[in-house]
């Protein structure tokens, strides 16, 4: 007994050193960190974990009230973009590339896209690699199992605002505001609000 009793008391004082190694060592890397940032990969995790989808983890989804069409469905979100100064750029008719390749009707799958130009910038004058975040797209998806629902898509901002190295002040302020003004436009269009 007294044997179990000392080789356990060995493995935790290893752990306890192996703990402040890890302290002494990540502990100015880490506080370089978002405050956030463990929030968003536990929640990143706990998705994971749960759909097995590393896609779905990454992705905020809305499902659109049954009944709007995907012209009120776009009309709404262009609506809701103006009212908050965000700039709609383009759609892409995904659904009708695919139809002109396969000959064959597909479902409705489109892609809007819009932009605030001043907070693109500031992406793109902080890191490159930002503007694969431009412009925010949402997709407009017809639910490849009922005919008639629709879903929209876009990729979560989380991660690129809390998932590291906190952002300039004025950028993550500008940033959240747009993941915001996203979302809203999302959730005002799945309701169908103009």
């Amino acid at each position: 007994m007294a044997v179990i009793r000392n080789l356990l008391a060995l493995v935790g004082l290893c752990v306890v050193l192996a703990a402040g190694v890890a302290f002494v060592k990540l502990g100015p890397m880490l506080a370089e960190f978002d405050p956030g940032v463990m929030g968003v990969y536990s929640q990143f995790a706990t998705k994971l974990l749960e759909t097995r989808d590393p896609g779905s983890t990454m992705v905020y989804s809305v499902p659109v009230k049954e009944g709007l069409t995907p012209d009120e469905i776009k009309e709404s979100m262009q609506s809701l973009a103006s009212a908050r100064n965000f700039l709609f750029v383009g759609e892409s008719k995904f659904y009708k590339q695919v139809e002109a390749v396969t000959g064959t009707p597909y479902r409705h799958i489109a892609f809007m896209s819009f932009c605030d130009a001043r907070v693109g910038k500031m992406m793109a004058d902080y890191n490159d690699v930002y503007t694969a975040f431009m412009p925010c797209r949402i997709s407009i998806v017809e639910d490849k199992n009922q005919a008639g629902k629709y879903w929209l898509h876009t990729m979560s901002l989380d991660m690129m605002i809390h998932g590291g190295k906190e952002l300039p002040p004025e950028l993550k302020k500008e940033a959240m505001r747009v993941w915001v003004v996203i979302q809203e436009i999302m959730n005002g269009a799945a309701s169908g609000d103009f």
